[in-house]
């Protein structure tokens, strides 16, 4: 079992407890008070869960975040006075920069988001944490390097306080969007998600979509169409995007590619390699209807077998013909997602004895183990550092600045993703108003999928996983 099925496992018990308990209060209050008390506690108590309790948050916010960066990357000498943050090394305008903050959530920050805004930018930031919080988080300050060493930022606790001094990193990083760059997306829209501003302003960029994303069509059965027909059209959607979406960010399209095989079938492919392994809705075991917008040929295409060792050679054929010097990839150390481990183990395998190798690989997380809201807050507000808990393993995050206009841009990259087009379900419409109207929550001026108000930021936060 998965440390994310083992959360959810606890969560839902816990649920289960509390749901029990909530019930009995209800009957006692009908059979000592009024028949009609529990009715009116039922609607307040589903109505402030909704509000207040209903994110997915599998660890205590009163936990602190620990990271463990690497040596050197500690900068001395920053300290907060009267809210301001005084710097005297100089810093350079490209530089990753990572503030740690201890912070201690008021009362109304139980029940309305915690947040520091970043005063004295140009455009103002907030970066916002879990309700409750009490303990170690980190800051993305990237972008800032030159208010901050002038001394003109400012941090201001928003239902929170800030305690103690805070802790500077800085990470000296090449300029990886003057290198080729390959995005591996195991679905249609990852790339767009984790690294839009990376790939539209690279000097090359090559996009390589591992699957089609066809399952859970349940919008295109609305139409009329029996469930494998509306996953295979699904399919092909996807398909289109992952080709077509990227020439909006400049990527030709022969440098597109979508290898079709089958969403959430990785793994399974991966443990049986010579196993072909068929779509799990679209009555399909063959990837070539969902390849034909590629360019050219790959070795996959001889008989369209969706197995783990076809995969490997499609993904051997084009990092040889596109020779990326820096790889961008998901990366199970912080994303659960099992498409997504599979697609980072898939990208090692290939790599193994290959005679190209690439300088870098940095890392992204599209999913959380723990915090299914994070990036908490606003679309356009920063990226602050995701929870973790385990300082074993040395973490280098590697951060870009988003301008307005690439923020806008990559909204419009996301709203033409067909899969990020149907309405939330109901009851999802009636959580974020009951947000709105008793949590401050602010909806996305982008779009109504969750994914632009998360994604649409003045951030894109990667990690460094390797470099030569």
């Amino acid at each position: 079992m998965s440390r994310k099925q083992q959360l959810l496992k606890r969560h839902r018990r816990n649920k289960r407890i509390a749901l029990l308990i909530g019930l009995l209060v209800l009957v006692a209050a009908g059979v000592l008070v009024a028949w009609w008390l529990p009715l009116l506690l039922a609607v307040l108590l589903w109505a402030a869960h909704e509000a207040w309790f209903a994110d997915h948050l599998f660890y205590s916010p009163k936990d602190s975040y620990g990271y463990a960066f690497p040596v050197g990357s500690e900068q001395s000498g920053l300290r907060l006075e009267a809210g301001r943050l005084l710097l005297d090394t100089p810093l350079a305008a490209d530089e990753t920069l990572i503030v740690g903050v201890d912070l201690k959530s008021t009362w109304f920050g139980r029940f309305l988001d915690p947040a520091v805004d970043v005063l004295g930018l140009e455009m103002p930031d907030r970066q916002v944490f879990e309700r409750g919080v009490a303990g170690r988080r980190y800051l993305n300050l990237t972008g800032a390097a030159e208010a901050l060493a002038a001394g003109n930022i400012r941090l201001r606790g928003r239902f929170c306080r800030i305690k103690g001094q805070p802790i500077l990193w800085r990470f000296r990083q090449p300029d990886y969007r003057q290198q080729r760059v390959m995005v591996i997306a195991p679905h249609a829209d990852d790339a767009e998600l984790a690294a839009f501003s990376l790939y539209s302003q690279a000097r090359e960029s090559w996009i390589v979509t591992l699957t089609a994303g066809e399952i859970e069509a349940e919008h295109y059965q609305h139409m009329g169409l029996p469930r494998a027909e509306a996953a295979r059209l699904k399919g092909r959607l996807r398909a289109w995007d992952s080709i077509a979406v990227p020439r909006w960010a400049g990527v030709p399209e022969t440098q597109c590619v979508q290898l079709g095989y089958f969403c959430m079938q990785l793994q399974a492919m991966q443990a049986a390699a010579d196993q072909p392994m068929a779509s799990r809705e679209a009555d399909l075991s063959d990837t070539r209807l969902f390849r034909q917008f590629n360019g050219f040929a790959l070795p996959g295409d001889m008989d369209g077998a969706p197995t783990w060792h076809n995969l490997i050679a499609d993904l051997r054929a084009l990092l040889l013909k596109a020779r990326p010097q820096v790889i961008v990839l998901p990366t199970p150390l912080l994303d659960p997602h099992a498409d997504h481990i599979s697609a980072h183990a898939a990208i090692l395998e290939a790599l193994q004895g290959l005679e190209w190798q690439p300088d870098t690989l940095l890392g992204y997380a599209n999913h959380l183990h723990d915090n299914d809201r994070w990036p908490m807050g606003d679309s356009g507000a920063g990226v602050a550092l995701p929870p973790r808990f385990e300082s074993a393993v040395e973490m280098e995050p590697c951060s870009f600045a988003l301008s307005l206009s690439l923020q806008q841009d990559k909204a419009m990259a996301l709203g033409m993703m067909h899969d990020l087009q149907p309405p939330a379900p109901f009851k999802r419409r009636v959580r974020r108003w009951l947000q709105q109207l008793l949590a401050g929550r602010k909806p996305s001026p982008y779009g109504e999928n969750e994914f632009f108000r998360k994604a649409v930021r003045r951030h894109e936060l990667l990690w460094v996983l390797k470099r030569d």
